[in-house]
C-alpha cells in the first residue's frame, strides 16, 4: 500500500476526521486531504509527530505494513487507546472515570472524564490524565458506554465525541 492509502487507513483505524488529525498535527484540513489523495507528503517533523501520536512506525507508514485489523480484533488485555481531540491528549487506558457535578458559572461544563494509564503511581494512587469536558451528566455516562461497547468490539482506539470544546483562564473552564 501506498503513503496516501496507509496514512487514511490509521486515520479511520483511530477514528479521526481529516481536520482532527490536522488539528493534532497543526497543519491545514486541506493538507491532510492532499496527503491522502498522493498528491504531496508531510515534513519530516509532521511525519515524526504522526508516527508517534498515533502509535505507528515511520516504516509501516511509509512502505505500508500496518497491523491494522488484526491488531484492533485481537485486543483482549483491556486496553484502549482514547483520543482526545480537543484536549490534545492520546492514551492507552484500562480506566475511565467521570468527575462528580463541577458547580459554576452558567456556561461551564459540568462534568469531566479522566483516564488512568495505571503506570505513573503517587502517594494517592494512579495519576489521571484528563480526557475532557462534558456539559451534562447524560452526555459524560453515553460516552463511557461508547468506550465500553468498543473495548468490548476488540477496538484498538476509540476517540471522544461527545466532549466539548472549552477555552481555559486561570480561575475557570468556559464551553465555546
Amino acid at each position: 500500500m501506498s503513503f496516501s492509502e496507509n496514512l487514511q487507513m490509521i486515520r479511520k483505524k483511530n477514528q479521526l476526521s481529516q481536520e482532527e488529525l490536522a488539528e493534532l498535527l497543526g497543519v491545514s484540513r486541506q493538507a491532510v486531504s492532499k496527503w491522502e489523495l498522493g498528491e504531496g507528503y508531510p515534513e519530516v517533523e509532521k511525519l515524526l509527530i504522526l508516527s508517534k501520536k498515533l502509535n505507528v512506525s515511520l516504516d509501516s507508514l511509509m512502505t505500508g505494513s500496518l497491523p491494522g485489523s488484526e491488531d484492533q480484533k485481537s485486543n483482549k488485555q483491556g486496553i484502549i487507546r482514547i483520543i482526545s481531540p480537543n484536549e490534545g491528549v492520546i492514551i492507552d487506558t484500562t480506566k475511565v472515570m467521570r468527575s462528580q457535578e463541577f458547580k459554576g458559572l452558567k456556561n461551564s461544563p459540568k462534568y469531566a472524564l479522566f483516564a488512568s494509564d495505571g503506570k505513573e503511581m503517587s502517594y494517592w494512587g494512579a495519576q489521571s490524565t484528563l480526557l475532557g469536558w462534558y456539559r451534562n451528566l447524560e452526555d459524560v455516562n453515553r460516552e463511557i458506554e461508547e468506550i465500553q461497547k468498543s473495548l468490548d468490539a476488540g477496538a484498538g482506539s476509540y476517540a471522544l465525541q461527545y466532549s466539548v470544546k472549552c477555552r481555559q483562564n486561570m480561575f475557570r473552564t468556559i464551553e465555546e
